[in-house]
């Protein structure tokens, strides 16, 4: 018998998984559809920082989250063969008339905040690495904490990984007892939701495509709240529109196709790059955007390891460990914010 069942197989529960595995836990993860078959099964992969101030729990967390990830999906890599993606390239953000000053003044406080492991500068639009982009104040930001990995290969790295642990991905839809880590997405959220008779969040859909262009070693761009995310394989995603109200989860629209006028308006080079797939999916997301854990109120040994609306990949490699640290050797270090309250 399994000492933990993860139950889901996006990179909440793949990264968990293999943290407790790496502990020598006898782990089993089932998933009823497929490994990815969620969000994490999607394209864009922005692995951003919040922005350098008004510092907190959360940001300090997603921080060292992303400080770790070079050297976590380095051995992912190594361990299964498979190689998710990852670069951490940068990112370039247009600045917006009287944005300037708001965004020199961050300067230093990235300095501080990031520890000099990072960089946030502002510069003249002509002198930004990477794509050409508009920039109404002829200023952008350009950080170097940000990076990108494919989450669709991400995922099958981690597969990869635990396979090499001797753990595969089992087709199913309940456990079989004993200690269980429910990371179900957005339907995770609304089972927790009627078992607890209150709003413990849902799920917000999401649309993106991927275009043909070979950028592979350029900085991202955010542009008015889109993502341009060059991969390492010849391709850059464009995404995403946020739905509270959809009528089919896996379905896109006309509102892909104006995250694509969007693209090419913000950098003009892509004019001509052609559409090569198309992605929707529900992302989860818990009554805030903080990821949600903590142990199962009412069920005994059931933890609950979900939320982390649009900063899962980056936050999971992080905060498996402590769910790790939780659930086998029952260890609180979660994060203010980000537990569980009955």
């Amino acid at each position: 018998m399994a000492d933990v069942t993860i139950m889901g197989a996006g990179v909440f529960g793949l990264t968990v998984a293999l943290a407790c595995a790496d502990r020598g836990a006898r782990v089993r993860v089932i998933e009823k559809r497929a490994p990815g078959a969620g969000s994490s099964g999607g394209i864009v992969g922005a692995l951003a920082p919040h922005v350098p101030e008004n510092w907190n729990a959360k940001k300090a967390m997603q921080f060292e989250a992303l400080r770790m990830a070079e050297h976590y999906w380095a051995d992912i890599a190594a361990r299964g063969g498979v190689d998710p993606g990852y670069a951490r390239t940068g990112r370039v953000q247009p600045l917006a008339h009287g944005a300037v000053d708001l965004a020199r003044s961050r300067e230093a406080q990235a300095r501080d905040l990031w520890q000099g492991f990072a960089t946030w500068r502002v510069l003249p639009v002509a002198d930004a690495p990477g794509l050409a982009v508009d920039a109404p104040s002829g200023f952008v930001v350009h950080d170097t904490l940000t990076a990108r990995l494919h989450p669709r290969r991400a995922g099958a790295a981690l597969v990869a990984a635990l396979s090499a642990q001797g753990v595969t991905v089992e087709q199913g839809d309940s456990p079989q007892g004993g200690t269980v880590i429910w990371a179900t997405g957005y339907e995770g959220l609304a089972d927790l939701s009627r078992d607890l008779a209150r709003n413990m969040g849902g799920g917000v859909k999401g649309q993106s495509l991927l275009l043909a262009h070979a950028a592979p070693n350029l900085p991202q761009v955010f542009a008015e709240g889109l993502h341009i995310v060059p991969h390492a394989d010849g391709t850059v995603a464009i995404g995403s529109t946020s739905e509270r109200e959809f009528d089919a989860p896996d379905t896109t629209d006309a509102q892909c196709e104006a995250l694509l006028a969007r693209a090419r308006a913000a950098c003009p080079e892509l004019a001509k790059a052609a559409v090569i797939a198309r992605w929707a999916g529900v992302r989860p997301r818990a009554q805030s955007r903080a990821p949600l854990m903590g142990a199962w109120p009412g069920r005994d040994g059931h933890f609950v390891f979900n939320g982390g609306f649009k900063i899962g990949f980056a936050m999971a490699p992080a905060l498996a460990q402590i769910m790790a640290d939780l659930v086998l050797d029952r260890r609180d270090r979660v994060p203010d914010g980000f537990g569980l309250v009955a």
